[in-house]
Parts: C-alpha cells; sequence; structure tokens
C-alpha cells in the first residue's frame, strides 16, 4: 500500500471519531474498504467488524485493532482534525485501523503461502466498556478456530517507528475502589463522644500505603487513592468518609491478596464501619512468551521492554483464551495518550503494517 493512500486512512478516519459500540460511520468506513477485499464479512456485536481469509487450514491467526475514539475535544488545529466536536482519536486507534487496513490489503498477495487462516477484528469498545470480552463472549475465537492473536497500540514514548513488547506482563489488572467509611458526629469540643470517620480515613490510608510497599518490589502492582472526601463543617467530627482510588497489578495473586488486605487492616478501626466496592476492570495483559521469542526471530529489530505499564487495555481477554502477544509502535512525540494535542507521523505506520505482515509467516 502506498503512503499517499496509508495517510488518507487515517487522516478520514480522524476526523469522524465515534464513541464506545456506537460507530457508524467508522464502521461504514472499514466496510467500504474491505467489501473490494477477498474476505469474508461478518458483525458479531454492534459496530464491530470481523474480515476473514479463508485459506482452508484448521487453524487461524488473528490481528485485532481499537476502533472508538474518547470524549475529548481536539485542540490540534490541524487540517484533519475532528469533526465531531467533544470527540477525538486522542489514543491512536485511527492509527490501529489504518494498520489493520493496510493488512488486509496486502494478504491476497501472499495468503496462499501461510499455513494458517487470519481472522482481522476491528473491535469497538476498548476504552469502555470493553468490547474485547463481548466479542470472546460471542464466541469469534471457537468459531474461527483461531490458535493466536495479537495486537499493537502506537506509544508516545518509544522513537519513532520503533516496536516494542515483552515477554509475560505487559500491562496490569485494573479496578477502581471505592470505600466509604461510616463513624459518628460529634462537636470537635466533645469528639471522644463520637467517631471520627476522616480521621480514621487518614490513619487506614496510611497503613494501605505501608502494607503496599512490604510487597516485592518485583511484582508489579500499585494502590493509590486520588479522592478523599469528608465532613461538613469545621468544628464537628465528620460521621462519614470516603476513599476513591484504584488497585492494579499484574499478577492475580498479588492483586488478589492486595483487594483482601482492604479489609483487614479496616478491622483495626471498630467500632467504625466500611463499605467496599469494586468495578470488575480488565485483567492484566500477559504476552506469550515463546510468542514474543518467535517475534524476535522475525522482526530483528524488535525491542524488549524492561518494565510492563501500569495502565489497561482490553486486548486482554482475547489472551485469557489464546496465547498472543501485544505490542507497542513509537510515535517518538513524547505527546501522552488521551491529549487533545495528541498526533504522530503516519510514516511510522508503514512499519506497522510491515510488522504483522512478518507476524503472519510465524511457523
Amino acid at each position: 500500500m502506498q503512503f499517499e493512500t496509508i495517510q488518507t486512512i487515517r487522516r478520514d478516519l480522524h476526523q469522524i471519531p465515534e464513541l464506545e459500540l456506537d460507530l457508524p460511520k467508522t464502521k461504514a468506513y472499514i466496510l467500504q474498504h474491505l467489501r473490494s477485499l477477498p474476505c469474508i464479512i461478518d458483525c458479531p456485536i454492534n459496530s464491530s467488524i470481523l474480515a476473514y481469509y479463508d485459506n482452508n487450514c484448521p487453524n487461524t491467526i488473528a490481528f485485532r485493532c481499537d476502533m472508538d475514539a474518547l470524549p475529548v475535544e481536539e485542540k490540534t488545529n490541524a487540517a484533519y482534525q475532528s469533526q465531531h466536536k467533544g470527540k477525538m482519536h486522542a489514543c491512536g486507534h485511527d492509527g490501529h485501523m489504518t494498520i489493520l487496513l493496510g493488512l488486509a490489503y496486502e494478504l491476497p498477495s501472499f495468503l496462499h503461502t501461510l499455513d494458517y487462516n487470519v481472522l482481522l477484528i476491528f473491535q469497538p469498545g476498548e476504552e469502555n466498556p470493553g468490547g474485547a470480552k463481548l466479542l470472546v463472549d460471542a464466541g469469534i475465537l471457537e468459531k474461527y478456530h483461531v490458535c493466536r492473536i495479537f495486537g499493537m497500540h502506537v506509544w508516545p514514548q518509544l522513537p519513532a517507528g520503533v516496536i516494542g513488547t515483552r515477554k509475560k506482563e505487559m500491562m496490569a489488572r485494573s479496578s477502581e475502589v471505592n470505600i466509604d467509611i461510616y463513624g459518628k458526629s460529634a462537636h470537635a469540643a466533645k469528639y471522644k463522644e463520637g467517631c471520627d470517620a476522616l480521621e480514621i480515613a487518614c490513619r487506614y490510608l496510611c497503613d494501605l500505603y505501608a502494607m503496599e510497599q512490604q510487597i516485592n518490589e518485583k511484582e508489579y502492582r500499585l494502590l493509590r487513592f486520588g479522592v478523599l472526601h469528608a465532613g461538613t463543617i469545621r468544628n464537628v467530627v465528620s460521621h462519614h468518609a470516603r476513599l476513591e482510588g484504584t488497585l492494579r497489578a499484574c499478577n492475580d495473586s498479588i492483586y488478589d491478596h492486595l483487594r483482601a488486605q482492604l479489609h483487614v487492616l479496616a478491622q483495626r478501626y471498630s467500632p467504625a464501619q466500611f463499605a467496599f466496592s469494586f468495578s470488575e476492570g480488565y485483567p492484566a495483559l500477559v504476552n506469550d512468551p515463546d510468542l514474543v521469542e518467535q517475534a524476535q526471530r522475525i522482526l530483528p529489530d524488535l525491542m524488549l521492554l524492561d518494565e510492563p505499564q501500569m495502565i489497561t487495555e482490553d486486548f486482554s481477554w482475547y489472551l485469557q483464551r489464546v496465547p498472543g502477544v501485544f505490542f507497542f509502535l513509537g510515535t517518538g512525540t513524547g505527546i501522552p495518550l488521551h491529549n487533545d494535542h495528541f498526533d504522530f507521523d503516519e510514516h511510522i505506520l508503514i512499519n506497522g503494517i510491515q510488522a504483522l505482515i512478518q507476524l503472519c509467516k510465524l511457523p
């Protein structure tokens, strides 16, 4: 595919960002391209597209891109900036779709040389509500006999065009944590007659941080709170305090331990009452180490990253069922994901397309 075509596709998609599972313009644009290609099209959930290249083989390799944008007002002032107010492709998903369409166009020229069928997954709802899980629950991996899966995400912290990954832990499991602490109000002059929920919240928070720091530093995890609400007036002991934070870990046993300790440490503060709520979040993203080694042989410039990222990615739901690898593709800009000035040079997408072509050829 010519660079001019790659650039046009990316910029067309950049102008029509849509959110979550409601992506009618994005879906129509991708279908417009796929319908000219020799693939079988399937749409198992709202706004999703599967492009299946049947090579008469028993097993299938899959490649996934995400399609949804973010509720961000773009401020790049680019000629191709978003035409949808309050919505922006600030996480590079327009680039991911372009890479997968690039592979879709190249596949017919070498499909006959492969030992697999190929499934291209255009997935909505990565940011929210987790479209990967919806597609996995719809049975697409079993229906198409997927034996391995690959994904890729642009990454501002890597040099432009550089592709990186890790063996095993790549991204974290995450859960939002809300903790309500109930005490008893009393005038500050008679605070001993009450149960100070604010003081308990402060002491409890320090306990949690101390507990988290006792875990081996080689275990990638974090427990942090960004919100503490308590009280209504300065001279009255608060009867209620609320902590809001996040729990993240790359190892399920560490995650379970941290979550259990939230309850254990709360028992120190009787008679105060604690109520906990946790979001489901996404599982940890753990790459298959054997596939990473194979990828190293076929992608000689592949960079192995030192540490996982403590952010989340719903690609992890596919890896709960089949082995696979998730890659980062450097933008070289340093402009953070989800930033209202996020942008990149489309030349990096050529590297992404070529990497996927090479991954098709893994034995």
